[in-house]
């Protein structure tokens, strides 16, 4: 029988790999490690690459045993699903992967300005009544920049083509630099870039690999981040997803954003 809730907290609060600082607890405390990931926890000069909304943690598990070079973070306020992700990185050893357990909405606070290389957003919720709650709203991106190097890359996988097509036209508007875009990432005409890419195409999230074999097509987009410039919403219609997550239909009668 698996663990419950509460027994996972538990389990948590003794992890050396886990730091929790939901909203409720951080309120305006500044984070002590902020600025100072690499000296104070990782100990080396690697880059630093966060998965916001890391869910069970999977993915950035496996993008640490494969880049032992770099130093990755998991992200999400959801610590029950955490867990998975942090005790098996413990158990297997892997010190190149830390958890932090929080609210996205406050993510700046926790890393000093230039301190993270790449950011990860795998299958974060496409938030269609809520603009300002996207990872890929320009309300994120103006984070990100408090942390991210100049022209430090964020990376968009997801089976929402409401959340892809979003972040297309927003992307297009504030003319950031796209280097990789598909809206079928493991269809055949993507060969050769999954032979430049295999890490890409190997390492799957739980929910991933239930999406494909329901037939449902991966979108991934890869971009830069530049610290210059005035970010503006796209102010476009764009039809709903006519499906929910995990088996669930929409909730809305809505067909477009607008």
């Amino acid at each position: 029988m698996g663990k419950g809730k509460l027994a996972k907290f538990a389990d948590m609060e003794t992890y050396r790999n886990v730091f929790q600082y939901p909203y409720s607890v951080v309120s305006d405390v500044p984070f002590a490690m902020r600025g100072h990931w690499r000296e104070q926890y990782f100990h080396n000069q690697n880059p630093i690459i966060l998965e916001l909304g890391c869910g069970k943690g999977e993915y950035a598990v496996e993008l640490a045993k494969a880049n032992p070079n770099c130093n990755y973070i998991g992200v999400d306020i959801k610590g029950a699903r955490m867990w998975t992700g942090a005790t098996r990185a413990l158990q297997e050893g892997i010190e190149n992967v830390a958890f932090l357990r929080t609210n996205i909405e406050i993510i700046d606070r926790f890393f000093g300005e230039d301190e993270v290389q790449e950011i990860w957003l795998t299958f974060s919720d496409p938030q269609m009544k809520n603009p300002r709650k996207r990872l890929t709203s320009t309300y994120f991106m103006e984070r990100y920049r408090r942390f991210l190097t100049d022209g430090g890359i964020i990376h968009l996988k997801t089976d929402s083509n409401f959340l892809f097509t979003y972040t297309t036209y927003m992307v297009e508007k504030n003319h950031l630099p796209v280097e990789y875009r598909t809206e079928d990432l493991y269809s055949n005409s993507n060969s050769q870039f999954s032979v430049l890419n295999s890490q890409l195409f190997s390492i799957q999230t739980y929910y991933e690999s239930m999406w494909l074999a329901r037939g449902i097509s991966i979108k991934y987009m890869k971009w830069q981040l530049p610290h210059d410039g005035h970010l503006e919403e796209p102010d476009v219609e764009i039809e709903l997803d006519d499906y929910r997550s995990y088996h669930r239909s929409k909730r809305s009668p809505k067909r477009t954003s607008c």
